[in-house]
């Protein structure tokens, strides 16, 4: 569902440099006590010419951050403000990390390689701008769970151990230190929209509409329309809600400022995989209200959207935003129900008949208690043999599921009675094992297996 790599040759390209220096600030990285590496994403470092770097190079590129071949001669931490959770935030902007180098990756998209705990910047408010190896290790699980899921995400790139000590109030203390790369569609984000109509730049806000329109949607008929733009980002941020959805996926902290303006998911702090199709279910122990509950991320996601619509105000008049905003229902419930037909893997049989399947697969997951992994896994290409539940609602999901033409997917995983899940019990061992001998076996062999799952699920 989601894009594949494409290999390509390097392609430098660095277009952030056309928003002129209100975009971001230059700073310096962090000089780490040592780099060792943990991890190096070769399957996407091909799509961006850069799979043939020996080890000595990555860690030089990626824990020293020497700048790549005719790229960014510096780092930009970039400058947005934000919602979280839903109070203004005018005083964030790249804390602990910065942008370090844009590129094209074999399908032509302009890319980007960000970085997380690569030290402080003007924008740290206190922090000391590292990142735990804990919080790496759970990005690399979470990316690569969610790209197999067929999810729009970041591609987690490099994971570096850096020999520092940090203190964390929310784990075990000190704890190891780390720093990451991930390769990301941009780094544009609705929180950046919002700096700039705070500080009411419409030069600024016109620039960075045509920037988005040009080099991230590629469209240069409509490069000067901000309500074209919200329209491009309502589809793909709805896609975003109903994907998370199905993947049983909550991201944890869904402000405007971790809302990428492409609707690719990034920047994974407090996520978590509900077991079961529980509406409530929340990630962040400090969600309190449950205001990114899993059942509530579309309305998030909609929310979000018209944030960015208030800041596009600035330079475009109210109807055609207001417009754009009342699309984002149907393009929700028609990509949740796209997205649902994909993971169970069978073909739509009409607009009616694919809704009734959805809300029935909801309504016996829920009445019978079953887990959502092996609610798919069980009935991939619509068999309707297995045993997970004894209610009139599964009985009625089971009726439904006779009517439906299975795609045909021969992979053994489909065979195989193990569903792959990554649940936070199963998150914590592979730390354990990572934190108390030093094991990355069980990391290794996670990540194999998620691929191979993500494999069977793209029909290879």
């Amino acid at each position: 569902m989601n894009i594949k790599p494409s290999p390509g040759a390097y392609n430098a390209d660095p277009k952030i440099t056309s928003l002129g220096s209100q975009i971001g600030d230059p700073v310096r990285p962090a000089d780490f006590p040592h780099t060792k590496l943990r991890f190096r994403n070769d399957r996407w470092a091909a799509t961006v010419g850069l799979a043939e770097l020996s080890d000595q190079q990555w860690l030089a590129h990626f824990g020293r951050f020497d700048p790549l071949p005719g790229n960014l001669p510096q780092p930009l931490a970039l400058r947005y403000h934000g919602h979280q959770f839903r109070n203004y935030n005018p005083e964030i902007g790249d804390g602990r990390g910065f942008l370090f180098a844009q590129l094209r990756d074999g399908a032509g998209r302009l890319m980007d390689l960000g970085t997380k705990g690569s030290g402080t910047t003007p924008y740290s408010r206190g922090g000391d701008g590292r990142l735990t190896l804990k919080g790496g290790v759970r990005e690399i699980l979470a990316t690569e769970m969610l790209e197999a899921l067929g999810v729009e995400t970041s591609k987690t790139f490099s994971l570096i151990e850096t020999g520092e000590q940090l203190m964390r109030g929310d784990e075990p203390s000190p704890t190891r230190s780390a720093v990451l790369v991930r390769l990301s569609h941009s780094h544009i984000r609705i929180g950046t929209f919002q700096r700039i109509a705070f500080e009411q730049d419409e030069e600024m806000m016109a620039n960075l509409v045509h920037y988005c329109m040009t080099f991230l949607y590629n469209d240069r008929k409509n490069a000067s329309d901000p309500a074209a733009l919200l329209n491009l980002a309502m589809e793909r941020i709805a896609d975003q809600a109903a994907a998370f959805m199905v993947a049983g996926f909550v991201h944890g902290v869904l402000n405007t400022d971790n809302i990428n303006i492409t609707g690719e998911s990034f920047d994974y702090g407090p996520w978590r995989f509900t077991q079961f199709w529980d509406p409530r279910f929340t990630a962040a122990y400090f969600d309190d209200y449950g205001l990114y509950a899993f059942g509530r991320q579309a309305e998030t996601m909609h929310w979000n959207l018209g944030q960015l619509a208030v800041a596009l105000r600035l330079i475009c008049d109210a109807p055609p935003l207001i417009e754009a905003l009342e699309r984002f229902p149907q393009l929700f419930q028609s990509r949740l129900i796209s997205r649902f037909l994909w993971r169970l893997g069978v073909k739509s049989a009409g607009d009616e008949q694919d809704r009734a399947l959805v809300e029935a697969a909801e309504r016996a997951m829920i009445q019978d208690n079953i887990a959502v992994d092996n609610m798919f896994h069980a009935h991939h290409g619509g068999r309707s043999d297995a045993k997970l539940g004894h209610s009139d609602a599964y009985a009625n999901l089971m009726g439904q599921l006779r009517g439906y033409k299975g795609e045909t997917h021969g992979h053994p995983y489909w065979q195989s009675e193990k569903t792959c899940s990554l649940l936070i019990d199963e998150v914590e061992m592979i730390w354990d094992a990572i934190s108390e001998r030093d094991d990355w076996g069980p990391l290794t062999q996670k990540i194999e297996e998620i691929r191979q799952m993500g494999v069977a699920l793209r029909g290879g």
